[in-house]
């Protein structure tokens, strides 16, 4: 298992990972205004756009050749997915994938927190990973979030 910075190329790969981790474990928390809102996001334009001018970071954790999971940052320190394949779940990918964000912000310098914006199947996991509640639930376009911030040490 490695991480690895995810190029152009692997874009469509990890957005399909992503489309079908969702459907799975989050749209059934969702309405379907925010399934589709999501859809939006996550739409090959929009990323590719923000990939493009450099708003938007994508790592992958690759095994035996195989994208297993997938985080992305709005800028440098804002989570705006993370996302691991049902059969890789529990291995340690989501704490290895946020590790490398962690470092990348660390490199930074300047940077005193990672936020999130983490739906409600993700709770858990980012609680896990060290992360507080710094809100109640918010619920915008259908989209449910609850924003989080970890400190960085």
């Amino acid at each position: 298992m490695k991480i690895i910075k995810l190029h152009k190329n692997n874009i469509t790969n990890a957005l399909d990972l992503v489309w079908r981790v969702f459907q799975e474990f989050e749209a059934p928390d969702y309405s379907e205004q925010g399934i589709e809102e999501f859809r939006k996001f996550i739409s090959y334009n929009s990323i590719i756009e923000q990939f493009d001018t450099a708003e938007l970071y994508l790592w992958g954790c690759i095994d035996n050749n195989d994208l297993t999971g997938v985080i992305a940052t709005r800028g440098i320190n804002h989570i705006c997915m993370m996302f691991v394949n049902k059969e890789y779940h529990r291995q340690g990918i989501a704490r290895s994938l946020f590790q490398t964000v962690e470092e990348r912000c660390k490199s930074v310098g300047n940077i005193k927190k990672i936020t999130v914006n983490s739906s409600p199947y993700a709770i858990k996991v980012y609680h896990h990973l060290g992360f507080i509640n710094i809100d109640e639930e918010l619920n915008v376009n259908g989209i449910r979030f609850t924003p989080m911030s970890y400190l960085l040490k």
